[in-house]
């Protein structure tokens, strides 16, 4: 499969300046990527356009992949209805580091060269910039563009110089980039649309060369419609402290069935074959999970690892299968970190192990829940008032309330209880 060809399979393919895709499966082309460090992370809306890379890279075409200390100085401005708040130096020196090491933890085993925008804006006069850039750059195209017309509008907050000129700087970076390093293509998601076709216009109104765009579609949710990557706590982070392994994991696990074949194609590295069959397998039998437990595992490898993604592998299967005996100190340590906890002896109340843990608000409803028959022990329906010896497996049990997975708490066996 040529690239051109991937791309369209994977619905990767949104807008670009070559009149024919398929010249991307001619000679290596040197391409850019870039993030600005407006946070410590990047998110699974950035992962996307990172899968574009990648597949670019497997193809034989060189990356240069930039972090934007400078352009993260001001901060984007399109999409955005207020003025962005300035982050101070220190900040962004910190986020700078963290999107270089989440680069070479994704595309550590190809080729690639990392370069800051900073290098080249830092020793660059006012004057310099408006006579190399600004007179090059139609005032015009800059006030067509349409975040800048919402915010000028009558109901817009409007609009500073410094964000008004973001644009300069982003288009100078790929003139920069196409006489330091061959750069002729910029790969981006579609929201940077705008921002790179300046870049192209620059290259060609300051050299007369040819310069391109590819830009990837912005993957959305099928059943609400938005945003693809957003959970009830916010955005979902690559960075561990920020968004949990689990948590990640967890994301994946529960998409929705619509989306998870487009999701299989945009965020793995899976090839057609593999992907036909887990789908073939997820559609004899939707309730096993096929597809989400795969994209959980190859996403959350991709990101922290084949160890990390194991671990929640077992994790996740101890839990569905409401089986806490065969994990490890270390696995119990992450599942206590990620779902309600209580302390009981072995023949307390599981009254007050629901009402502990959360599973119930009050000693009434939890009598409640057990009277009805709600509440499972290791998988167990119970309508007994106290926990007994056998139900701890190496010292704790998983309590659940119903049959949701969310509705789950970890009780542990109280030390000489």
């Amino acid at each position: 499969m040529t690239l051109s060809e991937e791309l369209n399979w994977r619905g990767l393919a949104n807008q670009t300046t070559y009149k024919d895709l398929a010249s991307l499966d001619g000679e290596p082309i040197t391409f850019y990527w870039g993030v600005d460090p407006s946070a410590d992370s990047m998110t699974i809306g950035n992962l996307a356009s990172a899968m574009v890379v990648k597949s670019f890279m497997k193809h034989g075409h060189k990356a240069v992949l930039l972090v934007g200390g400078a352009t993260g100085m001001i901060g984007d401005p399109d999409g955005k209805a207020d003025e962005r708040a300035l982050k101070p130096p220190e900040e962004i020196a910190r986020n700078k580091a963290a999107i270089t090491a989440q680069y070479r933890q994704l595309f550590g085993r190809h080729d690639l060269k990392i370069v800051d925008n900073y290098d080249w804006f830092k020793g660059m006069n006012y004057l310099d910039f408006l006579r190399d850039v600004g007179k090059h750059v139609p005032t015009r195209q800059m006030l067509a563009r349409d975040f800048v017309q919402s915010r000028l509008g009558e109901q817009g907050a409007g609009i500073s110089y410094a964000e008004f000129s973001y644009v300069l700087i982003q288009a100078y970076d790929f003139l920069q980039l196409y006489k330091d390093h061959g750069v002729t293509l910029q790969v981006c998601g579609s929201d940077q649309w705008g921002n790179s076709i300046a870049g192209v216009d620059l290259i060609r109104r300051k050299t007369g060369g040819e310069a391109h765009v590819f830009s990837a579609p912005l993957v959305v949710d099928k059943t609400t419609g938005e945003k693809f990557g957003k959970s009830e706590a916010g955005a979902i982070w690559l960075d561990a402290n920020k968004t949990s392994i689990y948590k990640f994991y967890q994301f994946w696990l529960n998409v929705d069935d619509q989306g998870v074949e487009e999701y299989l194609k945009v965020f793995t590295e899976l090839e057609e074959p593999a992907i036909k069959q887990i789908m073939d397998e997820f559609n004899d039998n939707k309730g096993a999970r096929v597809a989400q437990k795969r994209l959980a595992y190859e996403v959350t490898k991709l990101v922290h690892g084949s160890d990390q993604a194991d671990k929640q592998v077992r994790i996740a299967e101890a839990i569905v299968k409401q089986d806490l005996a065969g994990l490890s100190d270390a696995e119990v340590t992450t599942l206590r970190e990620e779902i309600p906890t209580a302390k009981s002896a072995a023949s307390s109340s599981i009254a007050d192990a629901l009402l502990s843990s959360g599973l119930a608000s009050s000693k009434t409803e939890a009598q409640r829940l057990l009277n009805d028959n709600a509440i499972s022990v290791n998988g167990q329906k119970v309508g007994r008032e106290n926990f007994e010896q056998a139900d701890f497996q190496n010292g704790r049990l998983l309590l659940r309330r119903g049959k949701a997975f969310k509705d789950s708490a970890l009780v542990e066996k109280e030390q000489n209880a």
